[in-house]
């Protein structure tokens, strides 16, 4: 897909990956739409993408099915058509069920599975006027193989890319591609400022970053692929950890001992850093 003059919706679009998608976008030429829930970090990248494309934003929470039917109104109002959906809008409260509020664990599923079902839902009819589409969405190694002291934000991304998947077949006589990415750990405030509740099993996986992932977002937007995981050894191994679950019991503490290892020299660079001092 060309991205000149398109239309791109990106949820959680104010920073980390969100962020990097839409500057991956803007350079491409696409029209953004920004959408997150603190307006001052919205101002801040769409006044740094106007120098390149047109960019507007919505502050809202994409867990309030009116606001979500209102901003592709607003989408349509400011750029007539709508091409690219970025569902990548995530919440994440970590610990194992027990020590969660009920309000907590609902939150992870309105914003990680049920928004993307209604934004995409929304979405559609605008794509079929437009003559071609996209739907991307930000799931997880979490989604791939269950993930303890993550229950729920697990849970929440195997739905994810259940949906993504069967929502494909639906639509494959459309001109509307679906497509999931499921990183594993990312460099982003998203685990890096909560690093001590981040289970050591994640810190096993390599970091991506926030541009590699944005870099298959667009990619996934005009190729065959259904799902892209990162990186792909992982995807691997979560594909056999799911199939044989005993294999993963087996593996889980050496994978741990490892991810604590990482843990600490990411705490230790990020120590030093703060301190100012140098790598």
């Amino acid at each position: 897909m060309e991205f000149k003059n398109k239309t791109v919706i990106i949820t959680g679009g104010s920073e980390g990956v969100g962020a990097a998608t839409a500057r991956a976008f803007a350079r491409a030429g696409a029209n953004l739409v920004l959408v997150a829930r603190t307006r001052k970090k919205l101002e801040l990248i769409a006044e740094e993408l106007r120098a390149i494309t047109q960019v507007e934003f919505v502050t809202m929470d994409v867990s309030d099915a009116a606001a979500c039917v209102n901003l592709f109104k607003k989408a349509q109002f400011e750029f007539d058509n709508i091409h690219v959906l970025v569902n990548n809008a995530g919440f994440h409260q970590r610990g194992p069920v027990e020590t969660l509020s009920a309000e907590d664990l609902g939150m992870m599923i309105d914003v990680n599975l049920k928004a993307p079902i209604i934004l995409s839902r929304l979405a559609i009819p605008y794509m079929r006027e437009a003559g071609e589409g996209a739907i991307i969405n930000v799931a997880s190694l979490a989604g791939r193989t269950p993930v303890p002291g993550a229950a729920t934000y697990s849970a929440s991304k195997f739905g994810l890319r259940a949906f993504t998947f069967a929502l494909a077949e639906e639509l494959r006589e459309s001109n509307i591609k679906l497509a999931a990415v499921s990183p594993g750990p990312i460099d982003t405030g998203f685990i890096m400022s909560n690093i001590d509740r981040v289970t050591d099993l994640t810190f096993s996986q390599p970091l991506s970053t926030a541009d590699e992932v944005a870099s298959e977002i667009l990619q996934l937007c005009g190729n065959a692929k259904r799902e892209r995981s990162m990186p792909p050894i992982s995807g691997f191994l979560t594909t056999l950890t799911y199939l044989v679950p005993d294999i993963g019991r087996i593996m889980r503490p050496f994978l741990e001992k490892k991810g604590r290892s990482v843990k600490r020299q990411l705490k230790a660079k990020m120590h030093r850093a703060s301190r100012g001092d140098k790598p």
